[in-house]
């Protein structure tokens, strides 16, 4: 047999003198139903009339019956795990329910809530909602959301701050979507990005200095915000502003308006920086890949000429591009969008004169379209002893030559790609001298198979 614990006299008393209403009525009842006990020794107990404890014992049973099917307890509230319900008293419910009544979406809602200083998240709002009854709102277009926001008397509520700098001299909290672009801050530092953006000539305004202003570029390039200048909510976010040292991003019309201050020449000096950082911390290889990409163009198509789109399988007018890849880190190291049909030959001259320049040392093997360059010009790229791999242009006279050759002339061939997959292929090589190219023999690959079309490599 166990040893008897000594008993608290305070918790004793909880249980045989109860102060509570519903706790006396349950220690009666109990008496009654499980001990077995008279209504008159229960009643004397627990200072009961007599017929009280019958009623009490009457209405129990009724209730035990009623709630046979819910499982609710008389006495006990089960606890239900999970966030308690909120009680709040500030106004918020009834300011969701009026801004849903105007058909206005939970992001909209937030925004509008956020600038009368309700510190409250997108699933609260949510929540709200579906506690009173709303349903999910149809898909509705730009013009249709304005015509809502305005409406609702939005334009009042929200006066969209100016972007100014921020002093960094107080604390303050604030509710943002955006934040995690500022986990980028530590890398632009690390890697000395900021210096190489201020010793860039680009221009800077009264109200945003020059690095705050590239960095509020940055800033939407790095949240993904595509088609800025159909939603201005992002330029109320403080984390997307703190990221550029702002207190807001600027708003739509500045990017216009700071872009068109820019001149290539700031571009070159910055993307010169860049690459001297990229070779101190061993990020470029020895090899480059450069490709055309078409910018399309859907205003006025006079001053751009039409140019092959490959994303679309079509020409358009678009300004013609081109980019320059390093193909071990993906690195792109050059650019320049003034490329025009009269200028494209020179852009791979262009490239290494511009890579030399910048790194020190000559780029080992090139790999570009022949559209990039002239046979000439392939001369004076395999006379400074840089190895190159070029598409030659298709034709018809070419595609002639291909079809024959003789069977036994090809080989096969397995090219391994990026994605792991491999494809079979039929190569077919020999040389020849072209007085434009020089003295050296030029070498061809003709490939062909049943995915690809026959194609000549050049190198």
């Amino acid at each position: 047999m166990g040893k008897t614990r000594p008993v608290d006299p305070a918790v004793a008393q909880y249980f045989s003198a109860p102060s509570q209403p519903l706790h006396r009525q349950y220690l009666a009842l109990r008496s009654f139903f499980l001990d077995g006990k008279s209504a008159e020794d229960v009643a004397e107990g627990y200072g009961y009339t007599i017929s009280t404890i019958y009623t009490l014992a009457k209405n129990f049973k009724a209730q035990l019956r009623e709630n046979a099917a819910s499982g609710d307890d008389p006495f006990f509230l089960t606890p239900k795990p999970g966030r308690k319900k909120a009680e709040r008293d500030d106004g918020l419910v009834e300011a969701v329910a009026a801004y849903r009544k105007k058909q206005l979406s939970v992001p909209d809602i937030k925004i509008i809530l956020d600038g009368r200083g309700y510190d409250v998240s997108e699933g609260l709002i949510y929540r709200i909602c579906d506690e009173n009854g709303f349903v999910r709102l149809p898909k509705r277009s730009k013009q249709e959301r304005q015509e809502l926001m305005e409406s609702s008397g939005y334009a009042d509520i929200l006066q969209a701050p100016i972007a100014a700098e921020l002093a960094f001299n107080q604390e303050e909290g604030f509710s943002s979507k955006g934040v995690g672009v500022l986990c980028f801050l530590p890398f632009i530092r690390a890697y000395g990005i900021d210096a190489a953006l201020m010793k860039a000539p680009y221009p800077g305004t009264k109200q945003i200095g020059k690095l705050n202003s590239l960095l509020a570029f940055l800033a939407l390039k790095l949240s993904n915000v595509k088609r800025y200048g159909q939603d201005d909510g992002w330029c109320m976010d403080r984390g997307l502003g703190m990221f550029a040292g702002l207190n807001v991003l600027p708003k739509t019309s500045w990017y216009s308006s700071y872009s068109s201050a820019i001149r290539r020449g700031d571009n070159i000096a910055f993307m010169k920086a860049l690459n001297g950082i990229y070779e101190e911390h061993g990020l470029l290889s020895d090899t480059a890949n450069i490709d055309f990409t078409a910018i399309p163009y859907w205003g006025d198509g006079d001053p751009f000429e039409n140019n092959w789109s490959g994303k679309r399988s079509k020409a358009l007018i678009s300004i013609q591009s081109a980019l320059a890849q390093d193909p071990d880190t993906g690195i792109l190291c050059y650019g320049d969008a003034t490329v025009k049909h009269d200028n494209q030959d020179s852009v791979a001259l262009e490239f290494l004169d511009f890579y030399k320049e910048c790194t020190g040392r000559k780029v080992s093997c090139l790999v570009f379209d022949s559209k990039f360059t002239t046979l000439e010009n392939l001369g004076r790229i395999n006379a400074e002893g840089i190895k190159f791999i070029t598409i030659q242009r298709k034709s018809k006279n070419l595609n002639e030559k291909i079809q024959q050759i003789p069977d036994g002339a090809w080989k096969a061939a397995k090219i391994e790609r990026s994605n792991h997959k491999s494809r079979r292929v039929q190569y077919c090589e020999s040389t020849n001298v072209n007085k434009h190219y020089g003295e050296q023999p030029l070498r061809q690959i003709f490939l062909k198979g049943s995915s690809i079309k026959p194609s000549t490599i050049l190198t």
